[in-house]
């Protein structure tokens, strides 16, 4: 863990990073800013104070079960440690249990723990595999996660449509190709089945899917 934030230095930061970009820190806008932003900071970075074992604590079970357990679409924001810009999406956390299971709350807990703090996708995506790996020791892992970013939209290249990709496979998801693809295939799914139920898409009464 982290020491805490000093809320007092980062409200002095703030204060002088806005006076370097030529505003005016006391105008009443801005008067309060540095103070909303270290609130805010405290908040986004709070993973660094958080302990993985505490949040995974009493929630380990032995059980008979060899099927893969997915928890998908976690919603998740975080901070691209390069910018300081946010970047956003969604996490899918796969593993095949060896004699231990956690409970589903938790993962996406453990989600919040590393993606609350300075990041970029590639580590958080391993983080969480490597997390979940040494905690239950499943027979494998997989994790994908989908983000857009800010520095690239906002700034740089300037795509507006582009978005990241990551993946970590343990184990079986990484040695068996079958377990791979069952996993990717099942998020491919649940999204094809999203389109297809899509109010926008349905003919009103008839209960069928409006053509495209």
């Amino acid at each position: 863990m982290s020491l805490p934030m000093n809320e007092e230095r980062v409200k002095a930061a703030v204060e002088t990073l806005l006076a370097e970009v030529g505003e005016d820190p006391t105008r009443e806008g801005l008067v309060r800013t540095p103070a909303r932003v270290a609130e805010a900071l405290k908040f986004l970075t709070s993973g660094y104070g958080q302990d993985v074992d505490a949040v995974l604590n009493n929630a380990l079970f032995t059980v008979e079960c060899s099927e893969m357990v997915i928890v998908r679409d976690i919603d998740f924001y975080s901070l691209c440690e390069h910018h300081l810009l946010p970047f956003f999406g969604k996490c899918h956390i796969a593993y095949l249990p060896r004699d231990r299971v956690v409970g589903l709350s938790k993962l996406p807990r453990l989600l919040d723990v590393f993606s609350r703090r300075l990041q970029i996708q590639e580590r958080l995506t391993n983080q969480i595999a490597e997390v979940i790996s040494e905690a239950l020791d499943p027979l494998g892992v997989g994790v994908v996660i989908e983000a857009t970013h800010l520095c690239v939209l906002m700034r740089g290249v300037e795509k507006q449509n582009a978005f990241a990709l990551t993946s970590a496979m343990r184990g079986a998801f990484r040695s068996d190709a079958r377990t791979r693809m069952e996993f990717l295939e099942l998020l491919k799914l649940r999204g094809d089945m999203r389109a297809a139920l899509d109010p926008a898409r349905l003919v009103a009464g008839a209960g069928e899917v409006a053509p495209t």
